[in-house]
């Protein structure tokens, strides 16, 4: 069992930067490829960044490839995403989770994920 706890949204200017925070619960975190999306009011939730369980793999949504990166430190728990240069339509709840170890989806498929966090509110300004 996992539990994941986001931090670090809130409201900033277009061009700014804010940082997100997932810090997880449960010895075995350091097992676990993670992974980011958001979900837009009204949209369905979608795919930003994944990392494999020893930090040297990772993945991008196009919208987001350049701006954000995905990092993590498995003797603190926490897995972060940086975000960078951010604009208008970055404005979304953000979700971090944790694949299933067992999992057959591809890592943008959020089937995938087994343990979810309560999300953090994002909203960039125009």
């Amino acid at each position: 069992q996992v539990q994941l706890v986001e931090s670090g949204g809130g409201l900033v200017q277009a061009g700014g930067s804010l940082r997100l925070s997932c810090a997880a619960s449960g010895r075995t975190f350091s097992s676990y490829p993670m992974g980011w999306f958001r979900q837009a009011p009204g949209q369905e939730r979608a795919f930003v960044a994944f990392i494999n369980w020893r930090g040297d793999s990772t993945y991008y949504a196009d919208s987001v490839k350049g701006r954000f990166t995905i990092s993590r430190d498995n003797a603190k728990n926490t897995v972060y995403l940086q975000m960078n240069s951010q604009r208008p339509e970055d404005t979304a709840v953000y979700y971090c989770a944790a694949r299933s170890l067992i999992s057959s989806k591809l890592y943008y498929d959020s089937d995938g994920y087994a343990y979810w966090g309560q999300g953090t509110q994002v909203t960039v300004s125009s």
